[in-house]
């Protein structure tokens, strides 16, 4: 999304070119692959411990620390693994990020007229958004695990990152476009007048 917005506000005449489903379905290709490279990397790292009988992972779902943590045998090696492979995760996207919106916002400062600049960052917003609070989210869950061994908090987080972002994803992108604008606002005001209408009757005699 970062390099979208990149493309769309550094180079609009090029962005049909640039962007084209090619492009489009390598990023999701490489994303994909990279998930299931980790997740294969860190299951085999799983299997390679041994467990007690009788555990509870006192989470509503394995979160990987939780899981390790739990195990019989020594971890530190799963633990480097896990915090390796963290950061450079989150390195390598939050420099494409980074490198993307560094050139946006150069961009943005040449534009003349505020009503380009305004629309242009409004463009960022969104997705702005959505990464402050997963990145934030997540990386408070790794650093607290690190820290404290409290299943709850960690839980209670983990909801944010795994949970509530995706499910806002849809609504926080949606929300640009015109036409779900409008009809929220339709909607909206015909149930204001239902309920203005309702409150009107009971009040009748």
């Amino acid at each position: 999304m970062a390099y979208d917005r990149f493309v769309a506000i550094c180079h609009p005449l090029h962005y049909t070119v640039i962007m084209n489903l090619q492009l489009c379905v390598l990023l999701v290709l490489v994303s994909y692959m990279v998930n299931v490279l980790h997740s294969i990397l860190q299951s085999l790292m799983v299997l390679q411990l041994t467990f007690c009988k009788d555990l509870e992972i006192p989470h509503f779902f394995c979160e990987l620390n939780q899981v390790v943590h739990q195990a019989c045998s020594d971890t530190l090696l799963n633990d480097v693994v896990i915090y390796l492979a963290a950061v450079l995760l989150a390195f390598c996207s939050l420099a494409g990020i980074f490198y993307s919106y560094s050139r946006i916002v150069s961009s943005i400062r040449a534009i003349s007229s505020d009503q380009g600049k305004y629309k242009a960052f409004s463009a960022c917003s969104s997705h702005l958004s959505v990464v402050s609070l997963y990145y934030c989210t997540s990386i408070g869950v790794y650093l607290s695990s690190a820290v404290t061994q409290n299943s709850h908090s960690t839980a209670g987080v983990s909801v944010m990152y795994s949970v509530v972002t995706p499910m806002l994803n849809p609504f926080i992108y949606s929300l640009r476009n015109k036409d779900i604008k409008s009809t929220l606002t339709k909607l909206c005001g015909t149930e204001i007048i239902k309920i203005l209408l309702a409150l009107r009757l009971k009040k009748c005699p």
